[in-house]
Parts: structure tokens; C-alpha cells; sequence
């Protein structure tokens, strides 16, 4: 039986004059890693962008565990479970590790239930504990990248929208990377990710969109596009 966690149809969104996206399409299947790919400014971040609350859709819907989330605003949807960490890690410099983390749990009331989530981060990420004192600016990019997802992680999410999160990383780090989204799609966080390292991603997904201009060109399984030179060739740059 289908259990459609994330549904999106004829997905329309404006920067001003600009159309961005096009009738976009896509679903994402609970326990799923869905990819996103295309070029630089064929609309994947927007897409995310967009599904968040980040940017309001001018026509088209967006459903999360089967509600209608198009016109909530981002705090409510982050509240429902659906959390989005950007291009770029956006953590806050001259905060502790701790405090960014602390900071993802802004909702939560229960302090015990916030320790048990830290530690949870601290236990998948050794090298954020050992420097949970540390002021963020001074880490690495992929120290940062690892704070940015573990942040996500104190809100307990259901589903992750994760933007480029191997981007300007060094290779090994980019696959310590990958191994912790596979890990935490293990602990039952469903995955929406964009990746412009088509290989990478496709090795991890379930399933793949390519957008290409702001709309949907190929979907299919992951292991067939993967596969299909032609494709990989065509949108994905390699």
C-alpha cells in the first residue's frame, strides 16, 4: 500500500517576474531516499525552498503526511516535522556547538527529551562532542555540515530536505557525509535530497527527479537512471 509522505502537484512558484518552477511533480514514500538533480539554477533548491514555507508557491499543492501544507507558514511546518537544511549549513557563528544544537530544539519543552536528542547527535557525531564548547566559526566545512544536520536532528524529524550537503567538501568527508544520511534513513528519517554529485546520490536514493529549467525532464528508479549513460550525460554533468 502506497504511504505517501511528501506529495507535491503542479508545483508553480515566482521569483517576482521569474518562473522558477513549472508544474513541478514529485512523491517521497516514507522510509524513502529521494534525490533531486539537475544543473546549477534548474530549480532544486527552490523546490526545497518552496515545500518548507521558505517561499510561498503561487499555484500548485504540497502535501505532508496528508495535509495541505501550500499556505502554512515555515514555523508551523517545522513544527509538523518537516525540517530543511539549506545550501550553505547556515549555522550560527560565535554560538557553541552546543548552543547551535540547543537551538534546534527551540520548540521543545521537555529538557530531558532534549539531552536524550544531544546525546543521540553527540553519539553519531564523536567529533562535535569532543568540541561541543567550541565557537562554530571556527569549524571545518565539513564540521560545519555535520553541526547543520545534527541541529536538524534535535527537532526529531520525520522528513529531512537536505541542499547540496556534500558541497565544497573534500572527498572523504563527502562520503562521511553520505554515510550518515544513509544511517539516519536507517533510523527511519524519510530523505529528500539534493545533490549535484549525481553518482553519490544516486547510489544512496530509492528514487530520482531530474529538473531541469524549473520542471521535472526524467524520474525513475534510482539504480535505472544510475545505469543509463545517455541520462547521466544529458542532465547531470558528468
Amino acid at each position: 500500500m502506497s504511504n505517501k509522505i511528501l506529495e507535491i502537484n503542479n508545483l508553480e512558484t515566482h521569483y517576482g517576474k521569474i518562473h522558477a518552477l513549472r508544474g513541478i511533480s514529485l512523491a517521497v514514500e516514507e522510509g524513502e531516499i529521494v534525490t533531486l538533480l539537475g544543473a546549477n539554477g534548474a530549480g532544486k533548491s527552490t523546490t526545497l525552498r518552496t515545500i518548507s514555507g521558505l517561499i510561498r508557491a503561487s499555484s500548485g499543492s504540497i502535501h505532508f503526511m496528508g495535509e495541505d501544507v501550500t499556505k502554512r507558514p515555515a514555523h508551523d511546518i517545522v513544527e509538523m516535522g518537516l525540517i530543511h537544511v539549506p545550501e550553505g549549513r547556515k549555522i550560527f557563528k560565535g554560538m557553541t556547538i552546543a548552543e547551535n544544537l540547543e537551538l534546534g530544539s527551540f520548540t521543545l519543552k521537555d529538557d530531558i527529551e532534549r539531552k536524550r536528542r544531544m546525546d543521540h547527535v553527540f553519539e553519531i557525531f564523536p567529533l562535535l562532542e569532543e568540541r561541543r564548547n567550541r565557537d562554530s566559526a571556527f569549524l571545518s566545512g565539513g564540521e560545519q555540515q555535520m553541526l547543520a544536520i545534527g541541529r536538524s536532528m534535535m527537532t526529531n524529524p520525520t522528513l529531512l530536505l537536505l541542499d547540496e550537503p556534500s558541497m565544497g567538501l573534500a572527498p572523504f568527508m563527502v562520503q562521511e557525509i553520505m554515510k550518515i544520511i544513509l544511517r539516519l534513513n536507517k533510523e527511519g528519517v524519510t530523505i529528500l535530497l539534493v545533490e549535484q554529485n549525481a553518482k553519490v546520490a544516486l547510489k544512496l536514493a530509492d528514487h530520482g527527479y531530474v529538473i531541469e529549467t524549473g520542471e521535472i525532464v526524467i524520474k525513475g528508479d534510482a539504480k535505472t537512471l544510475q545505469q543509463d549513460e545517455s541520462i547521466v550525460k544529458a542532465y547531470l554533468g558528468e
